[in-house]
């Protein structure tokens, strides 16, 4: 498997290179955010690690750009502690968020956790077909979403939680739960970022997001995906 690290600072990334190389990963290391880029989208990688300050492109461009077109595991590796460094990546894709330093032991588990989840989720939607609730229509082997007709884009986050919701109408899903879901016990989160993706969804998704018709807020309990009529 590939792993690409974007990553200016040499020393960090020839010691996440040395050990996942012990664990049996072949990886590549570029310095400059704006080639990183280039690599992460034309490289064939499985999972990408990327720094939030580089040169060139920054982490929270690169992740952006990367979610825009592929659906790999993304993990930031950061020295930027503030939860509004997390929760902005996060929504931008992220799929997990390291702070330095690290121990190169958990960052090797957190690979193949987040490879194992994403081979699970490949495998799941493949096996589905496509699930509609009223105007809104998930394709869950082409991962493609439309409304009343019109495609949307979202991100992985996005799409994940959205299918859960979809896939259980009318179940009350706590936003602890919901990031368990998603997130997984490798990622040390805050469960805030849940109702930041949520509004995220309601934009692209709803004709009224402060008068929902797909997913409902249940005030002190979580959210809840309408049961078409």
């Amino acid at each position: 498997m590939k792993i690409l690290i974007i990553e200016d600072d040499l020393n960090i990334a020839e010691m996440e290179r040395d050990f996942l190389q012990l664990n049996g990963y072949s990886t590549e290391i570029v310095q400059d955010g704006t080639e990183g880029l280039k690599m992460a989208l034309t490289g064939h990688y499985e999972v990408v690690i990327v720094d939030l300050m580089l040169p060139g492109k920054s982490g929270y461009e690169i992740t952006k750009e990367i979610r825009k077109s592929l659906e790999i595991p993304i993990i930031v590796v950061s020295a930027r502690t503030e939860d509004i460094d997390k929760i902005r990546v996060l929504d931008f894709g992220a799929d997990d968020y390291m702070t330095k330093p690290f121990s190169p032991a958990e960052l090797t588990a957190r690979i193949k956790s987040h490879i194992n989840r994403y081979n699970r989720l490949k495998g799941n939607m493949e096996a589905k077909e496509i699930i509609i609730r009223g105007g809104l229509e998930i394709n869950t082997s082409s991962h493609r979403v439309s409304v009343y007709s019109k495609e949307i884009q979202l991100t992985s986050k996005e799409y994940s939680i959205l299918l859960l919701l979809a896939s259980n109408p009318n179940i009350v899903f706590t936003k602890e739960h919901i990031f368990d879901k998603i997130w997984g016990d490798e990622f040390f989160g805050d469960t805030a970022t849940v109702p930041v993706h949520i509004q995220k969804i309601r934009k692209k998704i709803e004709k009224d997001p402060s008068n929902p018709e797909f997913i409902e807020t249940l005030w002190g309990t979580g959210y809840r995906f309408k049961q078409s009529k």
